[in-house]
Protein backbone atom coordinates (compact mmCIF):
# COMPACT_ATOMS: atom_id res chain seq x y z
CA UNK A 1 0.00 0.00 0.00
CA UNK A 2 2.91 2.25 1.25
CA UNK A 3 4.81 1.78 -2.06
CA UNK A 4 2.01 2.04 -4.42
CA UNK A 5 0.51 5.19 -2.97
CA UNK A 6 -2.76 3.14 -2.63
CA UNK A 7 -5.25 4.02 -0.09
CA UNK A 8 -6.65 1.75 2.42
CA UNK A 9 -9.74 0.88 4.03
CA UNK A 10 -8.55 -0.07 7.72
CA UNK A 11 -11.17 -1.49 10.02
CA UNK A 12 -10.79 -1.93 14.04
CA UNK A 13 -12.12 -5.63 13.24
CA UNK A 14 -13.92 -7.91 11.08
CA UNK A 15 -17.56 -6.81 10.34
CA UNK A 16 -19.46 -8.38 7.38
CA UNK A 17 -21.66 -5.29 6.78
CA UNK A 18 -18.96 -3.01 6.72
CA UNK A 19 -16.67 -5.51 4.72
CA UNK A 20 -19.29 -5.61 1.98
CA UNK A 21 -20.22 -1.76 2.30
CA UNK A 22 -16.31 -1.08 1.17
CA UNK A 23 -15.84 -3.94 -1.44
CA UNK A 24 -17.58 -1.56 -4.18
CA UNK A 25 -14.54 1.35 -3.58
CA UNK A 26 -11.91 -1.34 -3.45
CA UNK A 27 -9.60 -3.62 -5.69
CA UNK A 28 -7.48 -5.65 -3.62
CA UNK A 29 -8.84 -7.81 -0.41
CA UNK A 30 -6.30 -9.25 2.74
CA UNK A 31 -8.14 -12.01 4.71
CA UNK A 32 -7.78 -14.92 6.81
CA UNK A 33 -10.18 -18.38 5.97
CA UNK A 34 -12.42 -17.07 8.66
CA UNK A 35 -13.08 -13.67 6.89
CA UNK A 36 -14.22 -15.45 3.66
CA UNK A 37 -16.27 -18.37 5.05
CA UNK A 38 -18.23 -15.38 7.00
CA UNK A 39 -18.69 -13.67 4.08
CA UNK A 40 -20.26 -16.37 2.01
CA UNK A 41 -22.64 -16.49 4.87
CA UNK A 42 -24.26 -13.31 3.73
CA UNK A 43 -26.43 -13.29 0.56
CA UNK A 44 -25.15 -9.67 -0.01
CA UNK A 45 -21.84 -11.29 -1.54
CA UNK A 46 -22.21 -11.60 -5.06
CA UNK A 47 -20.89 -10.11 -8.55
CA UNK A 48 -22.10 -6.38 -7.45
CA UNK A 49 -20.38 -6.31 -4.48
CA UNK A 50 -17.17 -7.11 -5.84
CA UNK A 51 -17.52 -5.31 -9.63
CA UNK A 52 -14.37 -3.51 -8.69
CA UNK A 53 -12.38 -6.17 -7.25
CA UNK A 54 -9.21 -7.18 -8.58
CA UNK A 55 -7.81 -9.79 -6.12
CA UNK A 56 -8.84 -11.94 -3.01
CA UNK A 57 -5.88 -13.01 -0.77
CA UNK A 58 -5.83 -15.60 1.87
CA UNK A 59 -3.09 -16.32 4.31
CA UNK A 60 -2.25 -17.18 8.00
CA UNK A 61 -4.31 -20.43 7.96
CA UNK A 62 -5.10 -23.12 5.59
CA UNK A 63 -8.39 -22.22 3.53
CA UNK A 64 -10.65 -24.53 3.36
CA UNK A 65 -11.40 -26.04 -0.12
CA UNK A 66 -14.99 -26.11 0.48
CA UNK A 67 -14.68 -22.09 1.06
CA UNK A 68 -12.28 -21.85 -2.47
CA UNK A 69 -15.06 -23.38 -4.85
CA UNK A 70 -17.93 -22.08 -2.84
CA UNK A 71 -16.49 -18.41 -3.30
CA UNK A 72 -15.47 -18.39 -6.75
CA UNK A 73 -18.72 -19.41 -7.75
CA UNK A 74 -20.79 -17.10 -5.82
CA UNK A 75 -18.35 -13.83 -6.95
CA UNK A 76 -16.35 -15.30 -10.00
CA UNK A 77 -12.86 -14.70 -8.20
CA UNK A 78 -10.92 -17.41 -7.76
CA UNK A 79 -8.82 -16.59 -4.14
CA UNK A 80 -5.28 -16.55 -4.14
CA UNK A 81 -3.50 -18.56 -0.93
CA UNK A 82 -0.23 -17.72 0.33
CA UNK A 83 1.92 -18.97 3.16
CA UNK A 84 4.01 -17.05 5.62
CA UNK A 85 5.26 -16.68 8.97
CA UNK A 86 6.55 -13.71 11.36
CA UNK A 87 9.91 -15.20 11.43
CA UNK A 88 10.45 -15.61 7.31
CA UNK A 89 7.50 -12.87 6.08
CA UNK A 90 6.38 -14.55 2.90
CA UNK A 91 7.43 -18.09 1.51
CA UNK A 92 5.13 -19.21 -1.74
CA UNK A 93 2.17 -18.29 -3.16
CA UNK A 94 -0.24 -19.27 -5.62
CA UNK A 95 0.41 -17.39 -8.89
CA UNK A 96 -1.18 -14.03 -10.13
CA UNK A 97 -1.00 -15.62 -13.54
CA UNK A 98 -1.54 -18.80 -13.44
CA UNK A 99 -3.10 -21.80 -12.17
CA UNK A 100 -4.68 -20.97 -8.16
CA UNK A 101 -4.79 -25.27 -6.77
CA UNK A 102 -7.63 -25.48 -3.99
CA UNK A 103 -6.14 -26.96 -0.62
CA UNK A 104 -2.37 -25.23 -1.77
CA UNK A 105 -0.52 -22.77 -0.44
CA UNK A 106 1.52 -22.30 -3.94
CA UNK A 107 5.21 -22.10 -4.81
CA UNK A 108 8.30 -21.00 -2.82
CA UNK A 109 9.23 -17.43 -4.46
CA UNK A 110 11.81 -15.94 -6.61
CA UNK A 111 14.77 -16.37 -4.17
CA UNK A 112 12.94 -18.36 -1.45
CA UNK A 113 14.29 -22.31 -1.38
CA UNK A 114 12.16 -24.75 0.60
CA UNK A 115 12.36 -28.47 1.24
CA UNK A 116 10.55 -31.19 2.53
CA UNK A 117 12.63 -33.61 4.97
CA UNK A 118 12.29 -36.15 6.92
CA UNK A 119 13.56 -35.64 10.89
CA UNK A 120 16.94 -35.86 10.05
CA UNK A 121 16.81 -32.93 7.56
CA UNK A 122 17.25 -35.16 4.89
CA UNK A 123 15.25 -34.74 1.63
CA UNK A 124 12.30 -36.74 1.46
CA UNK A 125 12.00 -38.79 -2.17
CA UNK A 126 9.07 -38.45 -4.35
CA UNK A 127 6.00 -41.16 -4.06
CA UNK A 128 5.22 -43.41 -6.60
CA UNK A 129 1.93 -40.88 -7.40
CA UNK A 130 4.57 -37.54 -8.05
CA UNK A 131 3.87 -35.73 -4.75
CA UNK A 132 6.20 -36.25 -1.50
CA UNK A 133 5.97 -37.79 1.43
CA UNK A 134 4.84 -35.66 3.81
CA UNK A 135 7.34 -34.14 6.00
CA UNK A 136 8.81 -31.11 7.88
CA UNK A 137 8.54 -28.03 5.87
CA UNK A 138 12.11 -26.10 5.94
CA UNK A 139 13.00 -22.68 4.10
CA UNK A 140 15.74 -20.93 3.07
CA UNK A 141 16.49 -17.39 2.03
CA UNK A 142 17.38 -13.48 2.43
CA UNK A 143 13.03 -13.32 3.84
CA UNK A 144 14.31 -15.65 6.79
CA UNK A 145 15.03 -13.57 10.28
CA UNK A 146 18.61 -14.07 11.43
CA UNK A 147 17.00 -15.49 15.33
CA UNK A 148 15.43 -15.23 18.06
CA UNK A 149 16.51 -11.55 20.35
CA UNK A 150 18.63 -13.00 23.49
CA UNK A 151 17.59 -16.70 22.69
CA UNK A 152 20.86 -18.32 21.09
CA UNK A 153 19.56 -22.12 22.05
CA UNK A 154 15.94 -21.66 20.88
CA UNK A 155 18.11 -19.89 17.68
CA UNK A 156 20.00 -22.88 17.38
CA UNK A 157 17.39 -25.39 17.25
CA UNK A 158 15.22 -24.00 14.83
CA UNK A 159 18.02 -23.62 12.34
CA UNK A 160 19.55 -26.95 10.62
CA UNK A 161 23.81 -27.17 10.88
CA UNK A 162 23.13 -26.16 6.37
CA UNK A 163 21.48 -23.21 7.32
CA UNK A 164 17.56 -23.94 7.17
CA UNK A 165 14.80 -22.50 9.21
CA UNK A 166 12.65 -25.34 10.69
CA UNK A 167 9.40 -23.80 10.29
CA UNK A 168 7.39 -26.55 12.85
CA UNK A 169 4.94 -26.87 9.78
CA UNK A 170 4.31 -30.09 8.01
CA UNK A 171 3.58 -30.44 4.27
CA UNK A 172 3.54 -32.28 0.92
CA UNK A 173 4.88 -31.06 -2.26
CA UNK A 174 4.25 -31.91 -6.01
CA UNK A 175 5.63 -32.20 -8.79
CA UNK A 176 4.92 -28.64 -10.08
CA UNK A 177 5.97 -27.17 -6.84
CA UNK A 178 2.75 -26.32 -5.46
CA UNK A 179 2.63 -26.76 -1.46
CA UNK A 180 0.51 -28.62 0.47
CA UNK A 181 0.72 -27.62 4.17
CA UNK A 182 -1.11 -30.78 6.33
CA UNK A 183 -0.68 -29.04 9.89
CA UNK A 184 2.13 -28.29 12.88
CA UNK A 185 4.40 -30.73 13.83
CA UNK A 186 2.89 -30.26 17.45
CA UNK A 187 -0.31 -31.04 16.66
CA UNK A 188 0.26 -34.48 14.55
CA UNK A 189 -1.86 -37.24 16.25
CA UNK A 190 -0.42 -40.85 16.57
CA UNK A 191 -3.16 -42.66 17.34
CA UNK A 192 -2.54 -46.49 17.51
CA UNK A 193 0.64 -46.33 16.33
CA UNK A 194 -0.59 -44.63 13.11
CA UNK A 195 -0.06 -41.33 12.03
CA UNK A 196 -2.81 -38.55 11.27
CA UNK A 197 -2.61 -35.41 10.14
CA UNK A 198 -5.49 -33.62 11.29
CA UNK A 199 -5.50 -31.23 7.71
CA UNK A 200 -6.69 -34.30 5.97
CA UNK A 201 -9.52 -35.35 8.32
CA UNK A 202 -10.54 -31.56 8.46
CA UNK A 203 -10.45 -31.66 4.65
CA UNK A 204 -12.96 -34.34 4.51
CA UNK A 205 -15.18 -32.84 7.83
CA UNK A 206 -15.10 -29.79 5.58
CA UNK A 207 -16.60 -31.13 2.57
CA UNK A 208 -19.73 -33.01 4.25
CA UNK A 209 -23.21 -31.43 3.77
CA UNK A 210 -24.14 -29.11 7.12
CA UNK A 211 -20.59 -28.72 7.52
CA UNK A 212 -19.36 -25.44 7.86
CA UNK A 213 -15.79 -25.40 9.78
CA UNK A 214 -14.27 -28.16 11.62
CA UNK A 215 -11.09 -29.03 13.50
CA UNK A 216 -9.53 -32.15 14.56
CA UNK A 217 -6.87 -32.58 17.09
CA UNK A 218 -5.72 -35.37 19.38
CA UNK A 219 -6.98 -36.29 23.19
CA UNK A 220 -5.39 -38.76 25.14
CA UNK A 221 -6.74 -42.46 24.99
CA UNK A 222 -5.74 -45.02 27.25
CA UNK A 223 -5.53 -47.74 24.63
CA UNK A 224 -4.71 -45.96 21.52
CA UNK A 225 -2.19 -43.36 23.30
CA UNK A 226 -4.23 -40.43 21.27
CA UNK A 227 -7.79 -40.39 20.11
CA UNK A 228 -8.72 -38.62 16.80
CA UNK A 229 -11.50 -36.12 18.36
CA UNK A 230 -13.70 -33.82 15.56
CA UNK A 231 -15.32 -30.09 16.43
CA UNK A 232 -17.01 -29.61 14.46
CA UNK A 233 -19.35 -25.98 13.75
CA UNK A 234 -22.69 -26.61 11.52
CA UNK A 235 -24.43 -24.86 8.64
CA UNK A 236 -26.95 -22.54 10.77
CA UNK A 237 -29.43 -22.45 7.63
CA UNK A 238 -29.49 -26.03 7.20
CA UNK A 239 -30.67 -29.13 8.76
CA UNK A 240 -28.43 -30.49 11.61
CA UNK A 241 -25.83 -32.97 10.95
CA UNK A 242 -25.24 -35.63 13.81
CA UNK A 243 -22.32 -37.24 14.83
CA UNK A 244 -23.37 -40.28 13.50
CA UNK A 245 -23.91 -38.70 9.99
CA UNK A 246 -20.51 -37.20 10.13
CA UNK A 247 -18.63 -40.50 10.90
CA UNK A 248 -20.53 -42.79 7.93
CA UNK A 249 -19.78 -39.93 5.66
CA UNK A 250 -16.19 -39.98 6.74
CA UNK A 251 -16.03 -43.68 6.09
CA UNK A 252 -16.44 -44.00 2.21
CA UNK A 253 -13.54 -40.62 2.64
CA UNK A 254 -10.31 -41.72 4.69
CA UNK A 255 -8.91 -44.75 6.28
CA UNK A 256 -11.09 -46.16 9.28
CA UNK A 257 -7.84 -45.69 11.89
CA UNK A 258 -8.44 -41.35 10.88
CA UNK A 259 -11.83 -41.45 11.31
CA UNK A 260 -12.72 -39.69 14.46
CA UNK A 261 -13.82 -41.61 17.52
CA UNK A 262 -15.75 -38.48 19.02
CA UNK A 263 -17.46 -35.29 16.89
CA UNK A 264 -17.89 -32.61 19.36
CA UNK A 265 -20.28 -29.34 17.86
CA UNK A 266 -19.41 -26.23 18.92
CA UNK A 267 -20.78 -22.88 18.00
CA UNK A 268 -17.68 -21.47 17.11
CA UNK A 269 -13.61 -22.71 16.96
CA UNK A 270 -11.39 -19.86 19.38
CA UNK A 271 -9.18 -18.26 17.18
CA UNK A 272 -6.27 -15.80 17.88
CA UNK A 273 -5.84 -12.17 16.72
CA UNK A 274 -4.51 -13.94 12.77
CA UNK A 275 -7.59 -15.91 12.72
CA UNK A 276 -5.93 -19.11 13.23
CA UNK A 277 -7.93 -21.24 15.32
CA UNK A 278 -6.17 -22.10 18.78
CA UNK A 279 -6.32 -25.99 18.87
CA UNK A 280 -4.01 -25.78 22.90
CA UNK A 281 -7.54 -24.35 23.98
CA UNK A 282 -9.48 -26.88 22.48
CA UNK A 283 -7.59 -29.82 24.06
CA UNK A 284 -7.63 -27.60 27.37
CA UNK A 285 -11.63 -27.74 26.82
Amino acid sequence: VLLSGASMFLLSKFDTESVLARLPRSTVFMGVPTYYSRLLMDEALGDNACSAMRLFISGSAPLPENVFHAFRDRTGHTILERYGMTETLMNTSNPYDGERKPGSAGMALPGVEMRIVNQASQGVGASAIGASAIGDIEIKGPNVFNGYWRLPEKTAREFTRDGWFRTGDLGTMDKEGYLFIVGRGKDLIITGGYNVYPREVERALDSIDGVRESAVIGLPDADYGESVTAIVVGESDREKVTADEIIETLKTAIANYKIPKRVLFVADLPRNAMGKVQKNLLRQR
